[in-house]
């Protein structure tokens, strides 16, 4: 009897990266990202603090959605740019020092930014808001510098809810990747990763919070996702304690570049 070749499963690939510099505001998709020890290359170096100096997120508004922003930190500039295409750019000018409360887990510091931004922004949220850069690189991230979510578990997310699709965006994950069985990301908590010239490790669960309920283009409630992962899988338990969790979180072992298509294959730990 002929024997027949065995040929191994492919690798799963990256199917879309998202950054923001500005925590908050809508995020981007580009082909590809340079990895640093703190995260993706510019991504949350800024978000907003209230008059409390509490973080100001798509949790608490979604009135920036539909802003995107860019920031050149060699010339210093940031341009937040409106769905209509207004722009609102100048020179980052860095003023008072801030610790600003994430989520009641970690104090975030940082400097509050001059210029035309808070305005924008205080006039969308119908509240004062502050500008804020963060000291640290990627200071803005939530907890860990990247999350990863399986396109195949928000296509099961979707079946499970009796709904043609759920947009993925919603979770504003780091890194989306095809080629997987549902939830597959839960089984690699202290996997190492290659993708391109990255090497990554991965953590455990990320906890969603109510930002996953906000529409990504306008920001506007009315999909309750939060409800909707909780229907399927329950609660557990996190870094940040027990709640619904959706995607994990990650850190770099090894900077690099990575790109859109990038297999992510197994790798020895560094």
């Amino acid at each position: 009897m002929a024997e027949h070749p065995v040929t191994a499963a492919p690798s799963p690939r990256v199917s879309r990266l998202s950054v923001t510099p500005v925590k908050g505001l809508g995020v981007t998709h580009p082909d590809e990202v340079e990895l640093t020890p703190s995260g993706m290359r510019g991504d949350r170096a800024f978000f907003m603090a209230d008059a409390d100096d509490r973080l100001l997120s798509m949790t608490r508004t979604g009135a920036w959605a539909a802003y995107t922003a860019a920031f050149d930190p060699a010339a210093g500039v940031l341009t937040v740019t409106g769905p209509d295409g207004t722009r609102v750019t100048g020179e980052v000018r860095l003023g008072e020092p801030v610790k600003a409360d994430f989520f009641h887990h970690h104090k975030v510091a940082g400097r509050v930014v001059e210029g035309p931004w808070a305005e924008l922004f205080s006039e969308l949220a119908g509240a004062p808001v502050r500008l804020v850069r963060a000291d640290a690189d990627n200071g803005g991230v939530d907890l860990r510098p990247l999350t990863l979510l399986g396109d195949a578990s928000v296509t099961e997310l979707a079946r499970r809810s009796g709904l043609d699709e759920v947009d993925g965006r919603r979770f504003r994950m780091s890194l989306g990747f095809s080629g997987t069985e549902p939830h597959a990301e839960d089984t690699w908590e202290g996997r190492t990763l290659r993708i391109g010239a990255a090497v990554l490790q991965v953590e455990g669960p990320v906890k969603r919070c109510g930002a996953v309920n906000r529409n990504p283009g306008d920001g506007a409630t009315g999909l309750r996702v939060l409800s909707l992962i909780k229907g399927y899988r329950g609660l557990g338990r996190s870094v940040l304690g027990r709640g619904v969790l959706f995607g994990v979180y990650a850190h770099v072992l090894r900077p690099g570049r990575i790109r859109v298509g990038d297999a992510l294959e197994p790798a020895p730990a560094h």
